[in-house]
């Protein structure tokens, strides 16, 4: 035992005269050498925070969804990539996701597997996102499920997701055909598939628009493209749309506006519009990248997440292509603007700053990310039971028309009979 005490005590005189020997760190009033201040603001610099939850963000790829996706990426450079202890965890669905169901799911599904998961947004909610959302609310209930511009049945997105935020396409519907008539437009042309007229309120927008056409005096007039699922794939979507136009401007007049509801066909679209003096209101999914940089060649790398300056450039070539006064968008783009504000807003309602069934807390999450661009909005409205459904909210901003700015539309009062319209 004496002698077990006596190595103890030697060993800790041991350490005792090395630590004594060594150098000794700077106190309160002895300033450090440049190269170890140099190094611990390099380490700071360096070493991201670590981000107390994560947040799951899904969307197509950039050949179908690339506003959205572009608005996943501006939420990385703000909050941090989880992979390098951010906050953001970008995943992307397949481009051929009807038929590849399963793997949409599995990457759904996927993002529950992080511990750290608080909040999963899905832009656009294809379908299987319901699917999805049923196996995460079995994984980890906690987790926050948002969908937006969801593509199933609108029954089936409420009963899964926790909100769901669409454009508002009863609304739209009307507020789309007055514009086209402010615009000049003495017809208009719906451009779809089937599988697009499957989805509940893509139907029920071309029945209002329909009807729209009659109060207001235009003739509509429902064409029918490829669908980019198809074997023809987007390629041929798009060569389709090319191809038909000029007989289709010459068979309604230069005085129609055309309207798709494929974001791959407003592209060709677009290019058609303005080489043939047609008209166009605004995009399916509005934005002032929604088609017209590739159909006018637009290069806007500088202005990259620059609303504003990224709707002059563009007004700026379509002006210059002939198309003021006929081609119009919103200001800011609503993919993009959707994947931010359902991110913050999902991000707010974790740390406690929003409620999640608070629709001033959803409109204000979408007011943060387009400064000067008026939103309005609604609780969508069974159209069997007449029931308001407060995890479903309905949205949208006032149209941008280049050459003559803003239409006023945000504050137009849409006739109650087109929200009971079935």
């Amino acid at each position: 035992m004496f002698k077990r005490l006596s190595v103890l005590i030697l060993c800790l005189l041991m350490v005792l005269n090395l630590a004594a020997c060594s150098s000794p760190a700077p106190t309160a009033n002895e300033p450090t050498t440049a190269s170890s201040s140099s190094a611990a603001d390099t380490t700071a610099a360096d070493t991201p925070a670590v981000a107390n939850f994560h947040i799951g963000i899904v969307t197509g790829t950039v050949s179908q969804s690339e506003d959205e996706l572009r608005g996943a990426e501006a939420m990385i450079a703000k909050y941090g990539d989880a992979n390098e202890g951010g906050m953001i965890k970008h995943v992307t669905y397949p481009d051929n996701f009807m038929q590849e169901a399963e793997t949409t799911i599995s990457t759904i599904v996927g993002l529950a597997d992080d511990p750290d998961m608080k909040v999963i947004v899905v832009n656009q909610a294809v379908p299987g996102t319901s699917a999805a959302f049923a196996q995460i609310r079995e994984m980890n209930p906690d987790i926050i499920l948002l969908a937006n511009s969801p593509q199933e049945d609108t029954a089936m997105i409420e009963a899964a997701a926790d909100l769901a935020i669409d454009p508002d396409n009863i609304n739209r519907g009307y507020l789309m055909i007055l514009a086209a008539k402010k615009m000049g437009a003495k017809t208009f042309v719906h451009i779809s598939f089937p599988r697009h007229m499957s989805i509940e309120l893509l139907s029920l927008r071309k029945n209002i628009m329909e009807e729209a056409c009659k109060d207001l005096g235009l003739e509509f007039v429902s064409e029918t493209a490829p669908d980019p699922m198809s074997d023809v794939g987007v390629p041929g979507a798009q060569q389709f749309i090319l191809e038909k136009m000029p007989a289709w401007v010459e068979k309604y007049g230069k005085d129609t506006a055309f309207f798709c509801t494929n974001d791959a066909q407003t592209e060709p679209l677009l290019k058609r519009v303005a080489e043939l003096g047609a008209i166009f209101v605004e995009p399916d999914l509005p934005s002032p990248i929604m088609g017209y940089p590739g159909a006018f060649g637009i290069d806007l790398k500088e202005q990259a997440g620059d609303w504003p300056a990224i709707l002059a450039k563009v007004e700026e070539t379509v002006i210059a292509k002939g198309g003021s006064g006929r081609m119009g968008t919103w200001a800011y783009s609503y993919g993009y603007t959707a994947t931010e504000a359902l991110a913050e807003f999902g991000k707010n309602v974790v740390e406690g700053t929003m409620k999640l069934d608070s629709f001033d807390d959803v409109m204000a999450a979408f007011n943060t990310y387009t400064p000067g661009a008026e939103w309005n909005g609604s609780y969508y409205v069974d159209r069997v039971s007449g029931e308001e459904k407060t995890n479903h909210i309905m949205v949208y901003q006032d149209t941008y028309v280049f050459g003559l700015g803003y239409l006023g539309n945000s504050k137009e009062v849409v006739p109650e009979k087109y929200k009971t319209i079935k």
